[in-house]
């Protein structure tokens, strides 16, 4: 399976018909200009998050997920309203490795003022899901310090792809990785794992590349560090880390 390109021409929108396309070529123009029109609130989880109807003049209508920065409860270890910057930043690292992982998301100034915007993923309830990708997503929690993949964050597409969510936890300086996804823990990344990760370290050095540098924005010199330090030891060991205490998984 050749998971760095998907067969099959482009598409404006998903199956279901309600949001974009993710991989359309305009979706972070799109996010990033079109008219808020509803903005409805959804009412699980611990923050305030806002389910809105995007519509663009052009392109129809797009379901969106929006998370104010002023809607985020104060955590004792991640300095408030930053979790929004982490959701863009952890799309940022997913587009810069070319893994179409986490939905687009941009930055927004919506009805409650600033915050994070996330293309909206129409899922299946259930689908079988390639093992590469699963193996993905748990090495993007590796490389972003993931402390919060949940299974409610993995969300199956009826077109094979694998989409994670929900990603205000993450790129804090200390290791915090909290996962269902520990099943590759120890085991050789794959040559073509090493090579992506290879190549996200030299781009964050270089900062040639705008996502490199609009990442470096969005987190602190510490944690941008520490980033750079996970990478360095992926590409010593060349394998998922084992953690030696052992792990206490989310109930699936």
């Amino acid at each position: 399976m050749d998971l760095h390109a998907w067969a099959g021409e482009p598409v404006d929108f998903q199956d279901g018909g309600r949001a974009w396309h993710p991989c359309r070529p305009d979706i972070v123009p799109l996010l990033s200009r079109s008219e808020h029109d509803t903005c409805i609130p959804i009412y699980y989880g611990s923050n305030h998050t806002f389910l809105v109807t995007l519509r663009s003049e052009a392109d129809g209508e797009s379901l969106a997920v929006y998370k104010p920065a002023r809607g985020e409860y104060p955590l004792h270890d991640f300095p408030h309203g930053t979790l929004y910057r982490r959701e863009i930043a952890a799309w940022l690292v997913d587009s810069l490795l070319g893994w179409s992982t986490v939905p687009p998301t941009v930055e927004t100034n919506g009805v409650y003022g600033t915050g994070s915007l996330q293309l909206f993923i129409e899922a299946v309830a259930e689908a079988e899901i390639d093992v590469e990708l699963l193996r993905r997503m748990a090495l993007l929690d590796v490389i972003i310090n993931n402390a919060d993949r949940k299974v409610d964050h993995c969300l199956p597409a009826p077109d094979g792809r694998l989409w994670g969510i929900d990603h205000g936890l993450t790129f804090h300086a200390q290791g915090k990785l909290r996962t269902v996804l520990w099943h590759f823990a120890g085991t050789p990344l794959t040559d073509s794992e090493e090579s992506d990760v290879r190549q996200l370290w030299t781009d964050l050095r270089s900062e040639q590349r705008r996502e490199a540098r609009q990442l470096k924005r969005l987190i602190s010199s510490l944690e941008w560090r520490a980033l750079g330090l996970r990478l360095e030891g992926l590409t010593r060991t060349g394998e998922f880390p084992n953690p030696r205490y052992k792990p206490v998984p989310y109930r699936w």
